[in-house]
């Protein structure tokens, strides 16, 4: 887990809240500032799972290429 999971989490989390809000309230520009605050958090997830996927790859290939391994 790196920060970009951790802010993925807090902007969906908050964008859940605030989507949900408006929804009770009637308040369609906080429903729409909730949606974009889920969708900007499931961004960075994303980004956050490439990072981690780079990271891996690079350290399979450091250890694939190590010859004191």
């Amino acid at each position: 887990m790196n920060k970009d999971h951790v802010n993925g989490a807090v902007d969906k989390f908050v964008g859940g809240a605030k989507r949900a809000a408006g929804d009770l309230t009637g308040n369609t520009q906080l429903k729409i500032e909730g949606i974009a605050q889920q969708v900007k958090g499931n961004l960075e997830n994303t980004l956050g799972n490439a990072k981690d996927v780079v990271r891996e790859a690079n350290e399979r290939n450091k250890v694939e290429h190590d010859p004191t391994v």
